[in-house]
């Protein structure tokens, strides 16, 4: 699947989940792109079944397309995250840096980026209710990842 489907599959996905329908206008104003745009590639994505779409009806995601929405959307959060809680790019520039990042790395590659993210804060073990958009826990991460490189580096 192109970067460019997985974009109208994610933007499908999170327009759902915030207004619980998704249309060709909503997706063609989300994406700033023409109707017909959105029409190509709506009819791609119901051929590969990941959707399911009659003409001027809402869009629906199949199971197949609920979980590769999700992947998705996990690869862009690890990479935002990592920009943000690691590297402390700011929040607007993580998110568009993810959108394009997120296609150029191997799954490989981000399930490290994840792993990587998990020694620095193990949100299981956690006694609050970790949020990545919390600035209180955005300190929390930043605490810990100093604390992490300043034992490093004194042994």
């Amino acid at each position: 699947m192109s970067a460019t489907l997985e974009e109208y599959l994610k933007t499908i996905y999170t327009l759902i989940a915030k207004t619980s329908s998704a249309r060709v206008t909503d997706i063609a104003k989300e994406l700033s792109c023409s109707k017909p745009s959105v029409n190509r590639a709506i009819k791609i994505l119901k051929e590969e079944g990941l959707i399911k779409y009659e003409s001027y009806g809402d869009i629906l995601l199949t199971k197949k397309g609920i979980e590769k929405a999700k992947q998705i959307v996990k690869r862009h959060e690890i990479l935002k995250a990592f920009l943000v809680q690691v590297l402390e790019v700011k929040e607007e520039v993580a998110d568009k840096e993810a959108s394009t990042m997120k296609y150029a790395i191997s799954e490989d590659t981000i399930k490290k980026f994840e792993d990587y993210i998990k020694t620095i804060i193990d949100v299981d073990k956690l006694d609050c209710e970790y949020n990545p958009d919390s600035q209180k826990c955005k300190n929390c991460v930043k605490a810990k990842v100093k604390y992490k490189y300043t034992i490093k580096n004194e042994k």
